[in-house]
């Protein structure tokens, strides 16, 4: 697939918009099933999906030590372990809190980038976006904060790891994993998380009210084609193509997907803060990007 910027853009919307809705997904397929039935259900579904796409596009699985090393890696640090502790952490965290607290995967993204990608400069106008776009967050969700924080201290902390986790496995992916294909290399890691979560599942939650009705199926199908298979196609598809910092903000847009959607499907409120914290995020991410655009523009009048 030929990476044109009109292509790349696209493809970042398209991601922005499928994880966003994934959050509605998520809290439709909770009404029938469990937390980790339903993760499990998701991930085992969008590895079977997977397979069928490597045989009709003919893509072979990547079997050398370094690419099974990091098949491993990303089945438990980018899959098993992060959504483990979100799924646990929701039970204790408000949601709007939990995307506050995740705020943190692009800051780590980029720290972590500073010290093991010495090639992708961080650049000042990358951290004021990511410092706006965090503020808006909290704009947003900033109701969620009324609660005593005591309660909630152990999940807000696995909210906060499970990014720390993620950014470092983005890092690790961008620096070493640019030999794997972006579709094999979703294979082994989500059928780890599938197999691990169902596992936990059986294992540890009330299984009694399980209902596999048309709600659970509809959504866990969704999340597993769309919601797994396109997006982490994609993400690591455009981790190949751009900056992994500006790839990082998209925990930043998402939220806001989610609200939008929220407010149009469940008629949920959509406030003047919501509004307000909205363009924070999108200022932010559009002075992010500001540095590239001017990079580019110098590079094409030297090219003249």
């Amino acid at each position: 697939m030929k990476s044109t910027p009109l292509r790349i853009f696209l493809v970042y919307l398209l991601l922005c918009f499928i994880w966003g809705s994934t959050w509605l997904a998520i809290r439709a397929s909770l009404e029938s099933l469990t937390p980790f039935i339903s993760g499990g259900s998701r991930f085992l579904l969008a590895s079977i999906f997977i397979l069928a796409l490597m045989k009709f596009r003919g893509v072979s699985l990547q079997t050398d030590r370094e690419s099974v090393r990091l098949y491993l890696l990303m089945g438990f640090l980018s899959f098993v372990i992060p959504f483990g502790l979100v799924y646990w952490a929701e039970q204790f965290v408000p949601s709007g809190l939990a995307s506050v607290l995740f705020g943190v995967y692009p800051f780590f993204v980029a720290i972590f980038s500073f010290f093991r990608l010495p090639d992708e400069p961080i650049g000042k106008l990358k951290i004021v976006g990511m410092i706006s776009g965090f503020l808006g967050i909290v704009v947003i969700f900033s109701d969620s904060f009324s609660a005593d924080l005591t309660n909630f201290l152990l999940g807000m902390i696995a909210v906060a790891l499970s990014g720390i986790i993620q950014a470092w496995i983005a890092v690790t992916l961008k620096k070493s994993g640019k030999h794997l294909n972006p579709l094999s290399m979703n294979f082994i890691p989500m059928l780890i998380a599938g197999v691990f979560g169902l596992m936990i599942g059986i294992l540890v939650e009330d299984l009694s009210k399980l209902r596999f009705d048309d709600t659970a199926i509809i959504s866990v199908t969704y999340l597993a084609f769309f919601g797994s298979v396109v997006t982490f196609t994609s993400f690591y598809w455009l981790m190949k193509r751009i900056n992994v910092v500006l790839l990082s903000l998209v925990a930043f847009i998402t939220p806001i997907v989610a609200l939008i959607l929220g407010w149009i499907f469940y008629n949920e409120t959509l406030s003047e803060q919501h509004i307000i914290g909205s363009i924070m995020v999108l200022a932010g991410l559009l002075i992010a990007n500001l540095g590239s655009v001017i990079k580019e523009k110098i590079e094409v009048q030297k090219s003249l």
